[in-house]
């Protein structure tokens, strides 16, 4: 398509072809200042800003509210959060204070449960002792930036035996140090009164949270907080999550202490919590707000669900009553309308609130505390539970939602957030950055979209710690604590330096592309379509034109034809328009207005012996055909000899049986192949490629990397072969060009605050593009890096690799067999160092592939990363100098059979990358 260009633009010449067939997201509640900071979290597949009335949070479900996923507000956000955002980081006491035996504190009882229940655990050896080294904690929070600091405040280590008579000194000397030591930093305090230590003394002697004494209890503890550190605490968290203190103290059995099987004493224990901090709530509402100026909130956990079917009724109820009976269940008593969720109201062993306790604990939350984080969605067990036959999801913007239509959208704070790994790892938790991406980014759009009003944002945790039920077999820190060290040094992980950047940069500032552009493509560029394998008709379609006869239909009886003897009419031989999928190819170009088409000839059908004792004339001429039709529309063609795929090798039976590309005759046979094709169709065609991908067609070959290496170096010397043959006997004639294809994904480190995940990528592109660019473009030797690579893990005994070597005669063969650089584009591979040990080639890249779930990707899972194709060509340029460049195929797999949305946003955003990258540009 040239209409409308600039001139004697000047400049390499670009292919840019799509290929389909190669790949097959109350009460007043807070006022203005610091609480104006606001937060939110974006998964997978996401909705439209929604409203409705309060209790409405089942209308998310609605298929009415699907949104393409090429929709702006379904796609990755690149924007700020607003000014006064409020960032912060959690953690809680029993998890990370240690020194639970030591200056006066008493048992808890996860003291009690760890010796019961987790004999395993050495709870005096490992902790990250914030007790003791509170100044290592200060300085991570400064290494962050953060303008919060979430952390609770351990009952028993103010009041061994959980009544409030003699205060202890020591502990209450630790957290006046800690909340002097945030204000002299300028960092806000976010206090939790009660993150299930119990003192034990209360459950040995009460029963726990079962008996309603410990309400008033509560509260003595609680006003003894506010009137102690209220002067310096302007947020207070009553209690962390009731729901799992509940259901996993009292139900499961899986967290203290440990009873089960009694659903009667689980909604009790809720019943009491929500009492608990509703008593609370008015205790500092009336007591202490006037003069202290602070707000005071729950923090309730929550998971999310997606209906098998939209569409089905049923399937919506039952997602709507398993979000009810987990956040509902206190959500709905303390920022709803006083009651629990009407369908939990009939279950057996449910109290009833009655009507003065409704209004006791209506509106008594300042502000939604929310808890998105692993401990809602495990152990699978618990889940199931509550699942209901439907899917749970990781989908942060729809609960935000749900919240908002739920409870009259109120101010949100993310009071805990993050997600977990394995205890091994230590200071590369890069699944943690993405899964932070995912979540930080979930929330942009729910507040820049959907007005959600999320005011703030806890990521979870500061430190390794303890992590209940599961001990130390996972860590959630964002600091790595070594708990078998003397000093516990915290040692930044990739997730420290990923969340101080983002608030930073306040979100996510637009950094990977560059905005779009208004230009025009040099006049000589050339726009393409592509397919593999043109499969011949080894007949015209029709024999109207070659049959003498004369025939009589008989219409009105048995409808059939009759010959009419004696009568011979004039015949002409049989014309390429006859071929009936030559003709629709050709109405297919016509209506795309292409320059180019690029199709792949089949070999097998060509020369099925394999040689030229026995040459199929009528595939040539169906071939010639289908480039001389294009031709007269004005359509170049671009024809590859040689296209096998993962299915099929495309090699003739003879050459495949004989050993294929590691036997070096079928590089012969191969030239003699090409030769016949250059005679028959060279002087229609000008552009060749000899091999398409011969850097993926050699990864068949992978009974051992030495096989891998072997074929490939067969497939070099073969293209280099034909390239000097056609250089030496069409070209001076024909005067056309040759190259091959090369597979060229780019590729990123998946942790960039990791070294090897920057060397690994490079690593990738050596294995990948330059093992066969280098000998053809510049050195006619495999490239340094992959040699060197190779031969040091042969050294350490982690490779049996041999690199196959180039004679001096094959080294001058293949350099410089490169008229224009090919190559097929489809995506950005993140790429982490992970050491395999294999007899595979692959394995001795030493490259593991990350998918980033934050990413627009289709049904296969190719990510859509446009501006990584333009990093490609830059690449290109500056290894392999400035050749015309033919991006011989590029696009996504789409299941859409018309309105393929995802393949139109692909296509168009590619190609924005190719014209900010094209040389000459008119803009």
């Amino acid at each position: 398509m040239k209409a409308g260009c600039a001139a004697g633009s000047p400049g390499n010449e670009w292919i840019f072809f799509s290929s389909d067939e190669r790949n097959t997201r109350s009460r007043k509640t807070m006022s203005n200042g610091a609480l104006q900071r606001s937060v939110v979290l974006s998964a997978f597949v996401l909705l439209r800003a929604v409203t409705g009335f309060s209790g409405d949070g089942r209308a998310l479900w609605d298929k009415k509210h699907y949104v393409s996923p090429v929709n702006a507000s379904q796609l990755f956000l690149y924007d700020t959060f607003p000014k006064n955002f409020f960032w912060g980081v959690g953690t809680g006491a029993f998890q990370v204070e240690g020194s639970r035996q030591t200056d006066g504190r008493g048992p808890s009882i996860w003291d009690r449960f760890i010796y019961t229940h987790l004999r395993d655990v050495n709870i005096t050896a490992k902790s990250a002792d914030s007790y003791v080294f509170l100044e290592k904690d200060l300085l991570a929070l400064e290494f962050l930036g953060v303008s919060f600091y979430q952390f609770s405040i351990s009952w028993p280590r103010l009041f061994p035996n959980g009544t409030v008579a003699a205060v202890n000194a020591k502990g209450l000397q630790y957290y006046n140090t800690l909340l002097d030591s945030l204000i002299l930093r300028n960092m806000e305090p976010i206090v939790t009164l009660y993150h299930w230590d119990l003192p034990l003394t209360l459950q040995e002697e009460y029963g726990g949270w079962k008996n309603a004494t410990l309400i008033d209890l509560f509260n003595d503890y609680a006003t003894y907080c506010f009137q102690t550190f209220g002067d310096r605490v302007k947020y207070w968290i009553t209690i962390h999550n009731p729901y799992l203190v509940a259901w996993h103290g009292f139900g499961t059995g899986m967290q203290a202490p440990g009873e089960k099987g009694n659903l009667t004493a689980v909604y009790t224990v809720g019943h009491n919590l929500i009492k608990a901090h509703a008593k609370a709530w008015h205790n500092y509402n009336k007591n202490f707000r006037p003069h202290q100026k602070g707000w005071l909130s729950i923090t309730l956990g929550s998971h999310w669900m997606e209906p098998n079917r939209t569409e089905n009724m049923e399937d919506v109820l039952n997602c709507q009553h398993s979000m009810a009976s987990v956040l509902g269940w206190f959500a709905n008593p303390i920022h709803g309308d006083g009651d629990y969720p009407e369908y939990m109201r009939t279950m057996v062993g449910m109290p009833v609130l009655s009507e003065a306790e409704k209004e006791e604990v209506r509106g008594t939350a300042d502000f939604f505390a929310f808890s998105f984080g692993p401990n809602n969605f495990r152990p699978s067990n618990m889940v199931n539970a509550v699942k209901m036959g439907q899917n749970m999801s990781l989908n942060l913007r729809q609960v935000l939602n749900w919240i908002k239509l739920e409870y009259d959208n109120p101010r949100i704070l993310i009071s805990e957030n993050g997600w977990f790994t394995d205890s091994y790892i230590k200071t590369e938790d890069t699944t943690a950055i993405y899964m932070m991406k995912n979540f930080l980014n979930q929330v942009l759009q729910a507040l820049k979209f959907d007005d959600v009003r999320v005011f703030g944002y806890t990521a979870w945790s500061l430190l390794d710690g303890f992590e209940w039920q599961d001990a130390y077999t996972t860590r959630r820190g964002l600091f790595y604590v070594d708990f078998s060290s003397e000093q516990k040094e915290r040692r930044p992980k990739s997730s420290a330096h990923y969340y101080r950047q983002i608030i930073r940069d306040n979100g996510f500032p637009l950094k990977e592309s560059t905005p779009d552009m208004r230009g025009q493509f040099p006049c000589d560029f050339s726009w393409g379509v592509t397919e593999s394998v043109l499969k011949p008709e080894f007949m015209v379609s029709s024999p109207q034109f070659t049959d003498p006869h004369l025939y009589v239909w008989n219409a009105t009886g048995n409808r059939l034809l009759y010959r009419v003897e004696g009568v011979r009419l004039k015949t002409r031989p049989s014309q390429c328009t006859d071929y009936v999928s030559i003709k629709k190819r050709v109405e297919m170009l016509a209506k795309m207005k292409v320059t180019h088409y690029q199709f792949a000839l089949d070999w097998t059908s060509v020369l099925p012996t394999g040689n030229l004792s026995k040459v199929n004339r009528q595939v040539l001429r169906y071939y010639r055909c289908v480039v001389s039709e294009g031709l007269k529309l004005g359509v170049s063609p671009m024809v590859t000899l040689y296209h096998p795929t993962h299915s099929h090798l495309g090699l003739p039976e003879p050459l495949r049986s004989s050993g294929g590309w590691l036997n070096t005759y079928t590089a012969k046979a191969f030239q003699d192949y090409a030769g016949l094709c250059f005679r028959e169709l060279g002087d229609l065609v000008k552009l060749w490629i000899t091999i398409n991908e011969p850097n993926r067609l050699s990864d068949m070959y992978n009974r051992t990397s030495n096989d891998t290496y072997r074929a490939a170096h067969n497939l070099m010397i073969a293209h280099a072969q034909v390239w000097r043959l056609y250089d030496r006997q069409y070209r001076p004639v024909q005067r056309g060009a040759v190259s091959l294809s090369l597979h060229s994904d780019w590729a990123e480190p998946a942790n960039p605050y990791v070294d090897s995940h920057w060397k690994a990528a490079e690593r990738f592109l050596q294995f990948e593009i330059a093992w066969f660019a280098d000998p053809l473009f510049k050195t006619g030797d495999y490239p340094l890096a992959m040699k060197e690579y190779i031969a040091s893990k042969n050294q350490r005994g982690l490779s049996s690799s041999v690199l196959p070597r180039f004679t001096p005669e094959e080294s001058r063969l293949v350099k410089g067999t490169i008229d224009f650089y090919a190559l097929n584009h489809f995506t950005t591979r993140f790429v982490i160092h992970k050491q395999l040990n294999s007899s595979r080639s692959v394995a001795d890249r030493d490259v593991q592939f990350l998918q980033d779930i934050t990413r627009l990707s289709s049904p296969s899972r190719l990510a859509v990363t446009p501006w990584g194709a333009r990093k490609l060509l830059g690449w290109i340029r500056r290894n392999y100098g400035d050749k015309d460049i033919y991006i011989t195929a590029n696009g996504i797999d789409d299941l859409a059979l018309e309105n393929d949305r995802i393949r139109k946003y692909y296509l168009e955003k590619y190609i924005q990358e190719a014209l900010k990258e094209s040389p000459g540009l008119d803009p």
